[in-house]
């Protein structure tokens, strides 16, 4: 392996052989410092992956000026801002921290009327924005966005860069980050780089991964996973004009990029590194297990992936250290796990908490999440989780089956269970879902639908039955509960904070009638804000609910740096956990996963260290009995009076 010293060799050779782009004094000096801090441990990463390679400085000198070439585009405001979150590194863990993810379409039309919009996502405490892909993709299906035709041109029906650039000025100006999708497993079919590769070019056929025989994709597609089995089989498709077959891990019209070319790495760095300078402060790493391939292995989750993310954090750290890298690894909770990191991903979904909060409303019993968490929960204070509770994507059942068979629950028969009481299959469900990518050999399914749909409110109304209709609010507040105060960075998804239903319109759709994740992003509609002021409508129920819940976090401290406890309550229908901060303050959290009323002993509130105990949730003084009382799908925040 490569040593610093001969890192640091390499670098000072580098220098030597290449002619860096104008910068100011000052500039030059913050880039030559950054290049110095961070890109002899970049060189070493590089050199793991490919150090094999005859070509390997050229590569590193060509990777040296696309830096260079991208701090010198980087406005003045932004390096500012680098400046700044340089000297507060864990400003994502502040307790104003709240995020919404969006469809530019779907929730605003296009980039102009989303910048118009800013007062409303104030109105609802929003510091944090997610815009689901924006970028130029194939007409039709284009995986809602994830099939990236050029990472440099808005959609025309969104807008232009310009006004992607003007969002991301007047977001900043609010106090609002904005965060893009990284779409860098693959590219569409489409792109410019597919294109040459299609005609034939060799410097391009080799950023894809091309076979002519057909006992190669047969030796590869017996270990790796089928992502999108009721759309292709296998991970390959075949090619007729060129008699090949190509590598896409998900549609056939996304084709996997081969990171084991160097200058695939650059190319995709520089997009990156352009992402970065339109002024986010996010880039969320899509389908980052698949980045790297390797034979008679599953080509998730391998060491070089991790390697890989690691050398673009180094990037990011030189040019653009403001943007932080957010993970999304819906994989084994062990795996997600190893994506987090200071110098990898400072954020990461946490599929397990949602997954299990699901999980606990089927069976009411909260062990498997509990258990769970206990082990999987704690991250470096340097990191943070980003909790939701639905997103646009489906839901899988990613928990660990080593937990599941401690607490006497077979996996696979458990997610059967959960897939068909989601769907509404199984006798008495009150979940509106639908079925997401059945596979018919093995059995299993994802499952699709909005947090209302899947809370039991669409079944409710459908029923006309009030006391139904309370229960799936009820259901909605204690899941709002805990993704805003657990610990993270809570994200709500678009629609989410106004009870919108499932939006079955995508089956008239021919592009969209085969995608079940469709019925989960619905349109944001000018009428749908407007029930939320109508007093006694439920859209007003679910949305002052949790505005309430927004402002007490952003009120006290303890919900922003703070470590959490998972605890036991030592009955099989609540879940409990604490907040503690090095400044003394506590918070004790206790909800009810029933239907039926609960109790724990008081002795629970131990943790805050007083006998005399507020819940700020619902407004009230709690007496020190012997028992804590807790209703249908009640929550308490339990702090120091």
């Amino acid at each position: 392996m490569l040593t610093l010293q001969q890192a640091e060799k390499a670098l000072a050779k580098v220098l030597d052989s290449i002619e860096l782009p104008k910068l100011t004094k000052k500039d030059e000096q913050a880039f030559l410092k950054r290049l110095g801090e961070h890109f002899p441990a970049l060189v070493i990463k590089l050199h793991q992956l490919y150090g094999e390679r005859y070509d390997f400085f050229f590569h590193l000198q060509q990777l040296v000026v696309v830096l260079a070439k991208a701090f010198a585009a980087r406005k003045r405001k932004w390096k500012n801002l680098d400046e700044r979150r340089l000297k507060s590194p864990a400003w994502y863990r502040d307790e104003k921290m709240l995020g919404m993810a969006v469809y530019v379409d779907l929730f605003a039309g296009d980039l102009k009327k989303l910048k118009a919009n800013i007062p409303y996502l104030k109105s609802m405490g929003i510091t944090y924005l997610h815009l689901m892909p924006l970028y130029k993709a194939p007409e039709g299906d284009s995986d809602g966005g994830y099939a990236v035709s050029d990472y440099r041109l808005v959609d025309p029906k969104l807008g232009s860069e310009k006004d992607l650039v003007a969002l991301a000025d007047a977001l900043s100006a609010e106090g609002i980050s904005l965060v893009l999708d990284f779409v860098f497993n693959h590219t569409s079919d489409e792109h410019r780089w597919a294109e040459a590769a299609k005609a034939g070019d060799p410097e391009f056929k080799e950023f894809y991964y091309f076979f002519e025989d057909k006992q190669e994709v047969d030796d590869y597609n017996q270990t790796c996973r089928e992502i999108f089995p009721t759309v292709r089989r296998g991970s390959f498709t075949f090619l007729e004009p060129q008699q090949e077959w190509v590598w896409t891990t998900f549609n056939s019209f996304q084709w996997d990029l081969n990171y084991a070319n160097p200058a695939v790495f650059n190319a995709i760095t520089d997009e990156m590194l352009f992402l970065a300078n339109i002024g986010c402060e996010g880039l969320r790493l899509d389908a980052l297990a698949f980045i790297w391939k390797e034979k008679w292995t599953q080509c998730e989750s391998l060491p070089k992936a991790h390697t890989l993310i690691q050398a673009f954090n180094s990037c990011l750290q030189i040019v653009a250290p403001a943007v932080l890298f957010k993970s999304e690894a819906i994989v084994h909770p062990d795996e997600v796990a190893q994506y987090i990191g200071k110098d990898e991903c400072q954020l990461s979904y946490n599929p397990l908490m949602m997954a299990l909060m699901w999980e606990s409303l089927a069976t009411r019993e909260t062990k498997l999440l509990t258990a769970s968490l206990k082990k999987s929960f704690e991250i470096s204070p340097d990191c943070s989780w980003v909790n939701y509770i639905r997103c646009h994507d489906d839901i899988g059942w990613t928990f660990d089956d080593a937990i599941a068979e401690q607490l006497d629950i077979n996996g696979f028969d458990h997610r059967r269970f959960l897939n068909q009481f989601y769907t509404g299959r199984f006798d008495g469900s009150f979940a509106e879902g639908v079925p997401f990518q059945e596979n018919p050999t093995t059995g299993d399914c994802r499952v699709c639908g909005s947090l209302a749909s899947l809370a039991g409110l669409e079944r409710a109304l459908e029923q006309d039955d009030n006391q139904l209709i309370e229960l799936a609010l009820k259901r909605i507040r204690l899941l709002n509960s805990i993704n805003l105060s657990i610990g993270g960075i809570p994200l709500i998804y678009q629609g989410d904070e106004l009870g919108i239903l499932n939006d079955h319109s995508y089956l008239e759709d021919s592009s969209k009638a085969d995608d079940a994740r469709w019925v989960n992003r619905p349109a944001i509609t000018d009428d749908a804000i407007a029930r939320a002021q109508l007093p006694g409508s439920f859209e007003a129920s679910v949305n002052q609910s949790l505005k309430a819940m927004i402002k007490l976090r952003q009120n006290n401290e303890v919900f922003g740096a703070s470590r959490t406890e998972i605890l036991e309550t030592y009955n099989p229908h609540l879940f409990a956990y604490a907040r503690l901060n090095d400044n003394g303050q506590t918070m004790l959290a206790i909800c009810n996963f029933s239907e039926q009323e609960q109790q724990v002993p008081f002795s629970i509130t131990d943790i805050l260290a007083t006998a005399s105990v507020l819940d700020i949730l619902n407004h009230s003084p709690l007496q020190p009995t012997e028992q804590i009382t807790l209703g249908a799908y009640d929550v308490k925040w339990l702090v120091p009076a």
